[in-house]
């Protein structure tokens, strides 16, 4: 654990439940662990007791990449865990590959089509979504992501390339988003099994970040809003380029200062811990940091994304990473920008920079 962790309690030590199984976090509440093909290799997915219409079945909470592994995992959890009981529906956090990809599937019943669920999200979250399924919008790749990170002082004509030929990366992982969903919005209450969930939305990470916050019982899904052991990435994506949403992702952590100090926290990477408002702090100082270290560069010279990159990431990144990176350097840049404490200048070689006023 590093310093900030030691913080934080893990009241499930280093408990971690094996690929196809399940551990029960709380009553009906139970915690599974996917693997990803990624740096950060795993997500970590929910199963909770549920019924619908008198009908008793399970409610499940994000799903994992389109990928056979993640398949077969979730297979064994069906034959073994369920206890012959159907998925009654299928919420989705947000529309990142690691939380959508296998909505579809999920929604149809698996391999052997069990059952037919439905899907949850908010709206914001399943059209972008369907977009990205739809290969455009994503920073992952594909033209226009290279442009908006050429733009940015991304230059290197290897990578740029590189990008524009990853246009499928999202739909390899999302291959279908489900035809028809049901809409979460904030402040809505779901009865999940014998508990009242109200949903808690967030911004910044996500165009519509749906969590789930039991107050009876003192348990937040957090999803991506809430992590114990990395800072959620905020990202400037290309579709909208001006965006901000540094200043919407720390306006949105307010809605969880308000929790029980001892709320049970599910996050979707890392292990379930207490200290919500500690790790909100934590969260609120790592980004002051940030900005601090960017306000100081761009006081000494005009700064591009990709000149912020090297500041803020002190390792070396591959192209995956790389995107996330130069994402979040544009938002740092851009919550200086648009709080008017830099100016923002496009050079004669076509490239994005900041500048102190």
């Amino acid at each position: 654990m590093n310093e900030l962790e030691h913080q934080l309690d893990y009241p499930f030590g280093d408990t971690l439940p094996e690929a196809g199984t399940a551990y029960e976090v709380a009553p009906g509440v139970h915690w599974l662990r996917m693997p990803l093909p990624f740096a950060l290799d795993h997500i970590n997915l929910w199963l909770i007791r549920d019924e619908i219409d008198g009908r008793p079945g399970w409610t499940v909470i994000d799903c994992g990449i389109a990928s056979d592994t993640i398949k077969a995992n979730w297979e064994r959890v069906f034959d073994t865990v369920l206890g012959g009981l159907p998925v009654l529906r299928v919420i989705v956090t947000h529309c990142h590959p690691d939380h959508v990809g296998l909505a579809h599937w999920l929604c149809d019943g698996g391999d052997r089509q069990r059952w037919n669920a439905r899907l949850w999200m908010s709206l914001g979250e399943y059209m972008f979504g369907r977009v990205m399924a739809a290969g455009e919008g994503s920073n992952a790749g594909g033209e226009g992501a290279a442009r908006h990170f050429g733009r940015h002082g991304l230059a290197d004509p290897d990578l740029l390339e590189q990008l524009r030929n990853r246009q499928s990366y999202y739909p390899s992982l999302v291959p279908a988003v489900p035809r028809q969903y049901r809409r979460m919005r904030e402040g809505d209450i779901l009865t999940i099994g014998e508990r009242s969930w109200r949903v808690v939305t967030g911004f910044g990470h996500s165009p519509e970040h749906c969590a789930l916050h039991c107050e009876e019982a003192a348990l937040l899904i957090s999803g991506d809003m809430v992590l114990p052991r990395i800072s959620t990435n905020v990202s400037v994506f290309d579709i909208e380029p001006e965006g901000d949403p540094l200043a919407l992702y720390l306006q949105a952590l307010a809605r969880y200062e308000p929790m029980a100090g001892d709320t049970l926290v599910l996050p979707s990477h890392g292990k379930p811990f207490r200290g919500l408002r500690t790790r909100i702090t934590q969260l609120r100082d790592h980004h002051a940091a940030r900005l601090a270290e960017v306000r100081a560069a761009c006081g000494e010279a005009p700064r591009s994304a990709a000149d912020i990159v090297p500041l803020m990431f002190r390792r070396k990144l591959d192209l995956h990473q790389l995107t996330f990176a130069m994402g979040e350097a544009l938002a740092h840049l851009h919550l200086l920008w648009h709080a008017g404490e830099l100016r923002r200048v496009e050079g004669e070689d076509g490239v994005v920079r900041f500048a102190a006023l």
